[in-house]
């Protein structure tokens, strides 16, 4: 597996990491634990490096999968998690309290089975808490040894340089992928600009850009896409032109759409590390195979033909996690 660097403070990981959540959280019932630990090691023994979770995923089982799976090469690999949201509170919404972010690592810690956090991300930005107090915090813990890099997630342009300005900031987490380009306007070139890494989520569209998902799926209960706009009905039929033409670039590379949605975002810039999530072997030796591929001029300027005459149809959130995403 090829690695990459993340931030100017020399954050390496492999070039495709795991996102994790899909294990426990989202997408219906989970997996069951002893097989979630395994795909996880299975995804070590193949060169995976950075691996992606959250205390909100579960909430707090996928942190504990992850920290049974990473214990025994706990040395070897690069675990990001996350702080930010109110959990078991019936409003919800989002908690970047500085003493609310210190109680919230240590449980994390306790749950990684580890003594460092290599990746601490706020999960969302909180409007009520000044960014810089954010990163203060943060920043007191890296000085305490217990987290080594700071992250963020979903955050503008302008939030990253305020944070960045007080703790440098590793790397941005956010969504990227063929049918979600927002951050293209001014998040990468800020992230150019500042030296910090992008983690894209949903590389694959939540699945979709695998051709796997069409207007007939169904989603099983508790799977969080039946109440995405994008994934109504309507809006899959309308975004399979997408598919269609994805699936023939693919065909005449001998790939599929999966590899070449996760080359795509490879080739964009040598900073930028998709963390494709899955429950299944073969899917996961799949996304890894896309490290592999090199997409030349004439099939990046096929593939973007392709964006600009299917553009993604419908909102990637509901309204109330509209209201999360920072501008």
């Amino acid at each position: 597996m090829q690695t990459r660097t993340l931030g100017r403070n020399g954050l390496q990981v492999s070039a495709l990491g795991l996102g994790c959540m899909g294990l426990s959280h989202g997408y219906g019932l989970p997996m069951e634990r002893q097989a979630a630990v395994g795909l996880i090691r299975a995804a070590v023994d193949k060169g995976v490096t950075l691996f992606d979770t959250a205390e909100v995923y579960g909430p707090y089982v996928n942190e504990e999968v992850v920290g049974e799976a990473l214990a025994p090469v706990r040395g070897q690999v690069v675990i990001a998690t996350k702080f930010g949201f109110k959990i078991g509170d019936k409003a919800g919404g989002v908690d970047s309290r500085p003493e609310h972010i210190r109680a919230v690592v240590q449980a994390s810690l306790k749950r990684l089975r580890t003594d460092y956090i290599d990746l601490l991300y706020q999960h969302r930005v909180d409007p009520a808490v000044p960014i810089e107090d954010v990163a203060g915090a943060v920043k007191d813990l890296i000085a305490a040894g217990q987290v080594r890099h700071f992250g963020l997630s979903e955050a503008g342009a302008q939030t990253i340089r305020r944070a960045h300005a007080v703790q440098p900031v590793t790397a941005l987490q956010s969504e990227y992928s063929l049918w979600w380009r927002e951050p293209e306007r001014s998040v990468l070139p800020t992230l150019r600009e500042l030296g910090i890494g992008f983690v894209p989520f949903s590389p694959l569209g939540r699945g979709f850009l695998t051709g796997a998902i069409d207007a007939r799926t169904t989603f099983a209960q508790g799977d969080f896409r039946n109440g995405v706009p994008r994934f109504s009905a309507e809006n899959r039929q309308a975004n399979a032109a997408l598919v269609q033409a994805l699936g023939r670039v693919a065909a005449d590379k001998g790939v599929t759409r999966a590899q070449i949605a996760l080359a795509w975002l490879l080739a964009q810039q040598p900073w930028i590390v998709p963390i494709p999530g899955t429950t299944q072997a073969q899917r996961l030796d799949e996304n890894l195979g896309a490290a592999s591929i090199a997409l030349t001029a004439a099939d990046l300027s096929a593939i973007d033909a392709a964006l600009r005459a299917h553009p993604a149809t419908g909102e990637r959130y509901p309204a109330s996690g509209q209201k999360l995403i920072d501008r």
